[in-house]
């Protein structure tokens, strides 16, 4: 059986991910409508596919064709579309991450979805990613307890994330750096990049140290990322990034330390289809493994779980995606907050 798939948004992860992802998955899913906010780019990525188009998403939510709401707009309009397609009676939501971005309002969407029994999936790739799972299982058998966790990414500039924390400071049509010189808007970038791009890899990170202690150190890096220390489950987190105009090739990294060894688990860069996250095992007794890598990815891999989903009729795990949503923004708020309060 094949499901239906409306898109909220056209931007570039739409194009670059979900609808190659979604031609990978056709015995599963098929793309029949697709909406913007009235940029025009849903008009033109329809016509590419031969299929409806439409602004804003009521027309969409209505459609009878569409049987799995995808939402992938801006992150501020996440929680309040997850509402919409429930009150529109969707049989099941695909939502990029965050679910929200406070706590009262995912927890009001999940619970929306919760009370109508709607399967609801969060894109968090990394977490879906097939090596992911094979790294757990790796700490597990080893025996040796998590020391240390740190995620780094040196990555390219990127206009969604760029524009995401200047637009609130520059007039319209101007795009400069932020000033990271006033405790307010360094706050603000710390904040959005901790919710909009560390929120990829802080379901991984709950995994190993569910328990949110407190935030040791937080500052805005030069000209655009963060370094984040923070205690969980008495294990301490780095994370660290930077976007560089001109810097070497992306790298994403978690890194976990154990008594035993030292695991990377490297993911491929964002919009790239290029199979799994590739491991790295070092050990203390001078061994160095590197697994098998797998050709299947993340986005595949979220997808897939849907539709086991709506083939199977599983509980959903709301009370996770929840865990995960308030872990993350309560990360960011106290970092934030520390950021703001530096003299």
């Amino acid at each position: 059986m094949t499901y239906g798939v409306g898109i909220i948004g056209a931007g570039p992860g739409v194009a670059a991910l979900h609808v190659p992802t979604l031609a990978r998955l056709a015995d599963a899913f098929r793309i029949v409508h697709i909406t913007d906010a009235g940029s025009g780019r849903a008009a033109g990525l329809a016509a590419q596919l031969g299929v409806r188009s439409s602004t804003g998403s009521d027309e969409l939510i209505a459609d009878p064709d569409v049987e799995v709401v995808a939402i992938c707009s801006p992150p501020a309009e996440h929680a309040a579309q997850i509402l919409a397609a429930v009150a529109g009676g969707a049989r099941s939501i695909f939502c990029e991450k965050p679910v929200g971005t406070t706590v009262a309002e995912a927890e009001e969407a999940v619970e929306a979805c919760r009370s109508a029994g709607i399967a609801l999936i969060v894109g968090t790739n990394h977490y879906f990613d097939p090596a992911w799972g094979r790294a757990k299982h790796h700490l597990t058998a080893s025996g040796g307890p998590v020391l240390s966790i740190s995620v780094t990414m040196s990555l390219p500039p990127n206009t969604r994330y760029h524009d995401v924390v200047t637009e609130l400071h520059a007039p319209a049509g101007r795009r400069p750096r932020p000033d990271l010189s006033r405790r307010e808007v360094a706050a603000g970038v710390v904040r959005q990049l901790l919710t909009g791009l560390a929120i990829h890899d802080l379901p991984l990170v709950r995994d190993l140290a569910p328990s949110f202690e407190h935030v040791v150190f937080a500052r805005p890096v030069a000209p655009l990322g963060y370094a984040v220390g923070f205690v969980a489950s008495g294990i301490p987190v780095q994370l660290t990034t930077v976007m560089l105009p001109d810097g070497a090739d992306a790298l994403w990294r978690v890194t976990v330390s154990t008594a035993r060894d030292r695991l990377d688990v490297t993911f491929p860069p964002a919009f790239v289809h290029a199979g799994a996250a590739r491991i790295r095992v070092r050990s203390a007794d001078g061994r160095d493994t590197t697994y098998a890598h797998d050709p299947r990815d993340g986005y595949v891999a979220e997808w897939r779980a849907l539709a086991e989903l709506l083939d199977s009729g599983m509980p959903v795990e709301y009370d996770e995606l929840l865990d995960d949503v308030r872990y993350g923004l309560l990360l960011a708020e106290s970092a934030a907050g520390l950021v703001e309060a530096m003299r």
